[in-house]
């Protein structure tokens, strides 16, 4: 009646009069639950009027019996949120509360209902609270003094936190503040299981932390009881108050820390010396960066003394001896502190610079062994990195500028020493160095390069290789003109260098190593310039040369040039340099191959190997997915010409001996067809809103291409291109015109005759083309799919297509060549197939029925584990089965898909134990290596399982598990171990 206003809510007080003014306080209570349950859905239609009754006479019956108070208060919630409340009357309720209610008396609930109201009036009448001054402030302390339930001191602490922050008046209560608050720390709280409420112990703290850290009026009470947490013996206590000091640093100033900086450091020493916790140890280096940073921030005055100057000297009074000493616990210790002190401005880092690395210059140079010059040059190391924060080095004020000399010399080296993991060390630093802005001069620069080009290509060991290569690539964008200058030049007339003297196992690393660092350096448009034709004139040189290596040579070049292709892709200028001066030279050399091969079959065959225009795809690939539209348009309308109509203009040295005809018969032809792989690695990598010139003729010759071939390789990238195509074309008449095409080409193949295999392959490309996208028909050529498990001949290879299906595509339909990829394809895969697989596999005849299982096997392994979790149930009896199966491909995919789920599914799990450790124990034996090692994981797995559920088989399994101890192969012999050692320890105490 009040909502639809035939009743007010005063005509509503007096209707209740009688209830109201009852003798009985249960009674009174009931009528007034009742008004105040009204309040709290009506309270935005009470006029200003009504609300001052109803405030005066909510307040009156603050002083009634107890049990009427929770109504009370939840009246006087509703009214706290009237907008059309009187001014004065908040002031006025919460006076009568802090004056009637002894809040801590009563139920979890009812207080929640007083902070509630709390919170209410300070977010809608802050002014009027504030002219209460530091009574408020009192009355709330009052208020929550003694609360312990979580709930409400989580709504307690946001409270305090907003007197803070929005300037109530503390008055004199600022340390009963603090202490009704900080009688909380450290948090010690377990929320109970199936809490509802879902608070964590995380909460409490952060929110906690959020009011002890919240004003510096706070300091003189808080940092004596931070000291005290720290000697604590409880790791918990001891990270608490370590990050409340953090956060208390970024609000308090020097003021507030003199008194405590001794005690506070030397609480922060002893942790750091003492503490066997990386945590502890970080928690404490981070509030010796946060303090250092602090005490930097401070303006200083003419009388003031300098406390971060007073408090660094402190600190390298107590850790600089330690640095003397590079075998000794303390050493690194010492260089953490220094360098968090260091870290947190540029005046503690010139600070403590200007005593430390002189002495670690001068302590290298004092001690000739390796490993304490490796310990040395990291500290060092680690004072460099910081100046990195602040990049250019100043050269009024930098000790590293006025160390130049020795830091250099130090730094070279350690790169010519024997050890390499003193060499590592001088790599790494070689990198910091040529990263602050103007330190090194143009004689260093190449004295650097020098030596990134020795230690590249003559250093023995494969780390200090890797590790030069790597920084040549950091540095190669700071200073592109000495790279490509330098060390590119030096690198081609290696690369030239023919070596008769050298065995050539060591020329063929020596190459290899030349052109990965080409490859490394490649990440300036001017390097990308001299880099590009000395790998494409090496791929020319390989190609005419005709020695055993050379397909291996080849394939190098093209990882290479893929490696260039990646770091060009960020930058458009380098991008579209690449692609138009790659791609037709790939293409130009490839064509000439084929058409030698048509008409002399001995010279360029390394070219058409599979193995090395599988290596060309990923080129064209990254250097075709990253153009921009137009570039793209100009460069399709020349690719697709080239092999619809011969059209060899483009191409670089054009003067070709027959014309090039891909889509034509006949058996000369069958090396140019072998080129189809570079189209499909063009046109499947362009971006979708680039139109493809003739494209219907392009999909029709492909299909008969995929389905006429002899060549698998060709066949394949034919029904790839194809699929690739098929999956961003527009949806509309032409598309569902080309896929009936296939559908018609595809069933009568699949039927019967010799290309039965090509047939199946077109299939699956096209399935996994429809499905990434949810075109309807992918439901059709699924099913089809799932009719040939059944079939005696390719049965095996269908099932194995379900592999291909749900796994991530290398080269064509995956997202980085702007593939149509809905999000969640395989969940829908799953949801609408695996029914049917199940059926199947009941249905199936005895011989057939491992097909099923590996289809299942190959769509469980892809799926997202939660999804899979969820299933399990209804199918885990089916995997168990799989477990039986003789086919190694199904045993293993099954065993990869049990293995996290006895981590993720226990309970599950548990359930089937004894059929789960029968099988895992028979694979062990298993003829084939994968299995045994798979089985043996699964059976390390299940130990995570309830320990009540595996004592019963624990004597049995590590009676087992002694068999593969013995087994001669080693990585079975360590998967035993492991397995075996999880089950000795199965119900032993801690675990």
């Amino acid at each position: 009646g009040v909502k639809d206003g035939s009743w007010t809510v005063l005509q509503l007080v007096e209707a209740l009069g009688s209830c109201l003014e009852n003798t009985d306080p249960r009674m009174r209570g009931r009528g007034i639950q009742l008004l105040s349950q009204v309040l709290l859905q009506c309270y935005s239609q009470l006029q200003e009027k009504e609300v001052l009754h109803l405030v005066l006479f909510y307040e009156s019956r603050l002083q009634d019996h107890h049990l009427v108070i929770p109504s009370v208060l939840q009246g006087l919630r509703a009214l706290s949120m009237c907008e059309v409340l009187a001014p004065g009357l908040a002031v006025s309720v919460l006076k009568a509360i802090f004056q009637e209610v002894h809040v801590q008396s009563l139920l979890q609930l009812d207080r929640h209902t007083v902070y509630s109201i709390i919170t209410n009036f300070m977010g809608t009448r802050e002014e009027e609270l504030k002219g209460l001054g530091a009574d408020f402030t009192f009355g709330f302390i009052q208020v929550m003094d003694g609360e312990k339930d979580p709930r409400n001191l989580l709504v307690a602490f946001q409270i305090v936190r907003d007197l803070i922050a929005k300037n109530y008046a503390l008055g004199p209560f600022v340390e009963e503040l603090f202490e009704v608050t900080s009688c909380y720390f450290p948090i010690d709280f377990t929320p109970p299981p199936n809490d509802p409420h879902g608070i964590q112990r995380e909460d409490l703290i952060l929110s906690l932390r959020a009011v002890l850290a919240s004003t510096p009026q706070f300091a003189e009470f808080l940092l004596p009881l931070l000291i005290e947490k720290m000697d604590s013996d409880l790791q918990s206590a001891k990270l608490d108050s370590l990050q409340t000091l953090t956060a208390c640093c970024a609000i308090y100033g020097q003021k507030e820390l003199q008194e405590f900086l001794p005690s506070l450091w030397s609480s922060l020493r002893r942790e750091v010396f003492q503490t066997a916790s990386e945590k502890v140890e970080a928690e404490c280096l981070a509030a010796l960066h946060a303090l250092s940073a602090c005490l930097s921030r401070s303006v200083l005055s003419s009388d003031t003394e300098d406390l971060l100057d007073s408090f660094l000297s402190s600190i390298l009074q107590d850790c600089r001896h330690h640095l003397c000493e590079p075998d000794m616990k303390l050493v690194w210790p010492s260089a953490k502190l220094l360098q968090a002190a260091a870290g947190a401005s540029l005046r503690a880092y010139h600070r403590v610079t200007h005593s430390v690395l002189p002495l670690l210059l001068e302590q290298y140079t004092k001690h000739p062994q390796s490993s304490q010059r490796r310990t040395i040059l990291e500290m060092l190391l680690g004072f460099l990195e910081l100046q990195q924060k602040w990049g250019h080095v100043e050269e009024d004020e930098s000790t590293l500028l006025s160390l130049h000399g020795p830091v250099c010399s130090v730094v070279f080296s350690a790169l010519t020493d024997p050890s390499v993991q003193l060499q590592l060390v001088g790599i790494r630093a070689l990198t910091v160095l040529g990263s602050l802005q103007g330190f090194l001069s143009p004689s260093d620069l190449e004295l650097v390069v020098d030596h990134l080009i020795r230690l590249t290509l003559h250093e023995e060991d494969s780390q200090s290789s890797e590790a030069a290569m790597e920084t040549a690539g950091s540095l190669s964008p700071i200073y592109p003109k000495v790279f490509s200058g330098r060390m590119v030049p030096r690198l081609e007339e290696e690369l030239q260098a023919e070596r008769e003297e050298e065995s050539s196992r060591d020329h063929c690393s020596l190459r290899q190593r030349c052109l990965q660092a080409l490859a490394a350096v490649s990440t300036h448009t001017s390097i990308v310039r001299e880099t590009v034709p000395v790998l494409l004139q090496h791929l020319r040189k390989v190609q005419k040369g005709s020695e055993a290596g050379s397909t291996q040579d080849l394939v190098s070049v093209c990882q290479s040039l893929h490696r260039v292709a990646l770091q060009c892709q960020q930058d458009a200028e380098s991008c579209w340099y690449y692609h138009q001066t790659v791609v037709p030279c790939l293409l130009a050399m490839a064509v000439q191959a084929a058409m030698q091969e048509s008409t002399q079959p001995l010279l360029g065959k390394a070219l058409l190997e599979e193995e090395v225009l599988a290596a060309m795809i990923p080129v064209i690939s990254a250097a075709t997915a990253h153009l921009s539209p137009e570039l793209a348009a100009q460069s399709v309308s020349h690719v697709v010409p080239l092999f619809l109509d011969g059209e060899v203009s483009f191409l670089p040295q054009n003067s070709f001996p027959c014309s090039f005809q891909p889509f034509e018969d006949g058996e000369c032809l069958e090396a140019q067809r072998r080129l189809v792989a570079l189209l499909m690695a063009f046109v499947c990598s362009l971006p979708r809103n680039v139109a493809v010139p003739q494209q219907e003729r392009l999909l029709r010759e492909l299909l008969a291409l995929s389905c006429s071939c002899n060549c698998p390789f060709t066949a394949t990238t034919a029904a790839k291109c194809f699929a690739g195509l098929v999956n961003k074309h527009p949806a509309g008449q032409q598309l569902d015109e080309i896929l009936q095409l296939a559908v018609n080409r595809m069933e009568p193949g699949l039927a019967e005759g010799p290309r039965r295999t090509q047939a199946l392959t077109l299939l699956l490309w096209v399935t996994k083309a429809l499905v990434l996208r949810y075109h309807p028909l992918s439901s059709h050529l699924t099913d089809k799919l799932l009719g040939l498990l059944s079939d005696a001949e390719l049965g095996p290879a269908a099932a194995d297509g379900f592999s291909l299906l749900m796994a991530e595509s290398q080269d064509v339909l995956h997202k980085g060549c702007h593939a149509d990829v809905r999000i969640m394809f395989r969940q829908r895969f799953f949801t609408d197939n695996v029914p049917k697989l199940v059926q199947g596999f009941h249905g199936a005849g005895p011989d057939v029925k491992a097909n099923y299982l590996k289809g299942l096997s190959h769509v469980l392994n892809h799926l997202p584990k939660p999804v899979l979790v969820t299933e399990l149930p209804t199918l885990l009896s089916l995997l168990l089965e799989a477990l039986s199966c003789s086919d190694r491909v199904v045993q293993l995919s099954t065993l990869s898909c049990l293995q996290p789920l006895l981590l993720e599914a226990p309970q599950i799990m548990s359930l089937h134990v004894d059929t789960l450790v029968t099988k895992f124990l028979s694979l062990t034996s298993s003829p084939t290596m994968a299995v045994r090692i798979a089985a043996l994981r699964c059976a390390h797995a299940l130990t995570s399982l309830p320990t009540t559920v595996l004592l019963p088989y624990k004597a049995r399994v590590i009676r087992a598990l002694a068999k593969p101890l013995d087994d001669k192969k080693r990585l079975v012999r360590k998967e035993a171990v492991a397995a075996r050692g999880e089950w000795f320890l199965l119900g032993s105490p801690g675990r």
